[in-house]
């Protein structure tokens, strides 16, 4: 419990019960409204109503505030390891993921970001659930653990260049009504950028779910082309 500085309506001291699940809300929050650059501990604990070194017992500085709030976001997205369609899972997985990024756009240079800055067995444990969960997935399909792991790193590297392509910005003119004054794509030297140039019209009017489905497509179906699948150890009978 933290004391806030200030009275309420009848004199006595202010408390707010913290715990790490409000902290990361409350952090969550401000990031989404305002960007990771706009988070500090100060900010933090004022809409917390708390004192700043209050935080300090659930986080020990901003970088361990922004693991969590990553942990917190990837925590939501769930895996359905029983699932007999391996190829069908992970493509909800990636819709799933899709839905999270675009409600928190402001998080997902952190979920790309923040667990590269961290060895693996130190990473917080939320971070580290889906890979577990896909590798559990994947080895009951049938994949060896070493290709679980290539399956998964081919399919959130996949995600995580889509998502950051999808929410980046491409309109430069946006009261334009051409495409190619709209994006800025007349600045290219017409005989050196032709492809790109007549692209326009695609790049203007971007479908981020059909680019994901058509990713997904190119993804699945090389994977399953490419990578032996043994039978299922939940389907195989003891010897007798």
């Amino acid at each position: 419990m933290s004391t806030v500085a200030g009275p309420d309506g009848d004199g006595e001291p202010r408390t707010t019960r913290l715990s790490r699940t409000l902290i990361l809300n409350a952090a969550l929050e401000i990031v989404d409204r305002d960007g990771v650059g706009r988070l500090s501990m100060r900010r933090l604990a004022g809409a917390l109503d708390c004192d700043p070194m209050a935080l300090y017992r659930y986080a020990a500085n901003k970088e361990a505030l922004l693991d969590g709030i990553a942990e917190s976001v990837l925590e939501q997205l769930r895996v359905d390891t029983a699932d007999d369609d391996w190829a069908s899972q992970l493509r909800t997985v990636a819709r799933d993921y899709r839905d999270l990024a675009l409600a928190h756009p402001q998080v997902v240079p952190l979920l790309v970001t923040r667990p590269l800055a961290t060895p693996l067995a130190l990473r917080p444990l939320g971070t580290l659930r889906p890979l577990e969960s896909i590798l559990e997935l994947l080895t009951r399909s049938g994949f060896s653990t070493v290709d679980a792991l290539h399956v998964y790193r081919s399919f959130f590297g996949f995600l995580n260049g889509h998502m950051l392509n999808e929410l980046q910005e491409l309109v430069e003119n946006p009261e334009e009504a051409d495409d190619l004054l709209r994006l800025g794509l007349y600045r290219l030297p017409l005989k050196e950028f032709p492809l790109l140039r007549s692209l326009a019209p695609d790049l203007a009017h971007y479908d981020g779910a059909a680019e994901l489905e058509l990713g997904l497509d190119i993804l699945l179906t090389g994977l399953q082309r490419s990578m032996p699948i043994q039978p299922s150890r939940v389907d195989q009978v003891a010897p007798r």
